[in-house]
């Protein structure tokens, strides 16, 4: 895939202001920068043994900016489903600088995954909800007024690829960026930060103190980390299995499949994935030679659906339905309710042999 770096657009000021909501505070990182550091030195002294006025001199030294910052995965990959929408990996994002400053992040996708992610966007938790909660977090496209030592989490949101399958990876670098901050709240960041040239001057001088990232190098000003979706197998697989409740010569004692015969059919969806299986629609066309056989689970029991199978693999349990089969196309069709992750759930008729 090609690497791309996305910059998002401007978000409203209210969601900016409200990205300052409960911060983590990490270990003091010492003095903030543009603190002035006063030392008054006083010499006493005598001449021909009378003492003098003191005199005294005072240094003023301005404690200069030592910009850092980190970008840190949270709880390794997240597992997806081929074209899901609204994926989201989260990040802590960290100023480690000595200053209130703005973050600008971005996205770097790599080039050696299966695919990119599409309609990218950041959200940044709120704490009401922990994980991602599109209705809850905060929309942003940078981190204003991060405080010396804040620590926010981070979500990177946007789309999966269709046709992946199970084991594909899709990789992604959040990139956040050191910036001035601006006095005016939720227009943007400042200039991005850069070493001061020269030797130490008067005002506040900036340092890079930055480490490097997964595709930044040190003391540039900014951090990335990686995260990474990784597709799951669906997993759903159906089983049909038979078995003769009765014929008309043996009764239920040792049945065969002969004509007159009441036949169950025993339908497993079985979910082997790490996905719960939803919207599920059971569709069964009955062939020519069998019969619907209505009412054989109460007298409005046509069928049973949300069973489970027993120690010898036939279906059990559920409950009983009516008006799932449809004459003019001789088909048994009825929803299931969801079957969750390493679950199964059944659905049974009976049929008459012609």
């Amino acid at each position: 895939m090609t690497r791309s770096k996305q910059l998002l657009g401007a978000v409203s000021s209210l969601a900016l202001v409200a990205l300052s909501v409960s911060p983590a505070m990490a270990a003091d990182l010492g003095t903030n920068a543009g603190v002035d550091i006063t030392n008054t030195v006083t010499v006493n002294f005598k001449v021909n043994d009378v003492s003098q006025t003191a005199v005294q001199d005072t240094d003023t030294l301005t404690v200069d900016r030592k910009v850092n910052l980190t970008v840190a995965d949270v709880n390794g990959t997240t597992t997806v489903v081929s074209g899901e929408t609204g994926a989201a990996v989260a990040f802590q994002v960290s100023n480690l600088t000595n200053d209130t400053v703005d973050l600008v992040l971005s996205l770097d996708q790599s080039t050696t995954d299966s695919g990119d992610l599409s309609n990218v966007q950041f959200y940044v938790e709120d704490g009401t909800t922990a994980g991602f909660q599109a209705g809850e977090d905060i929309l942003v496209t940078y981190l204003e007024d991060m405080a010396e030592d804040e620590t926010r989490t981070v979500y990177v949101v946007g789309d999966l690829p269709g046709a992946l399958t199970a084991g594909d990876q899709v990789d992604v670098n959040l990139v956040a960026d050191a910036h001035a901050t601006i006095a005016a709240t939720g227009t943007g960041a400042g200039v991005k930060f850069a070493n001061t040239a020269g030797g130490n001057t008067a005002g506040v001088d900036t340092v890079l103190a930055d480490g490097a990232g997964t595709v930044d190098n040190a003391n540039e000003g900014d951090h990335s980390d990686l995260n990474s979706f990784v597709v799951a197998n669906a997993g759903v697989t159906v089983s049909k299995i038979s078995r003769v409740i009765s014929d008309p010569v043996n009764g239920t004692t040792d049945p065969k499949a002969v004509p007159g015969a009441v036949v169950e059919y025993c339908i497993a969806v079985i979910n082997a994935g790490g996905f719960a299986a939803t919207e599920i629609v059971v569709s069964d066309p009955l062939p020519t030679q069998v019969t619907f056989a209505p009412d054989q689970f109460g007298g409005t029991g046509d069928i049973v659906i949300n069973g489970s199978l027993d120690g010898s693999g036939f279906c059990t349990g559920g409950t009983p339905t009516d008006k799932s089969y449809t004459v003019s196309t001789t088909t048994v069709s009825n929803p299931l309710a969801d079957v969750a992750a390493g679950a199964t759930s059944t659905l049974y008729f009976r049929v008459t042999i012609d």
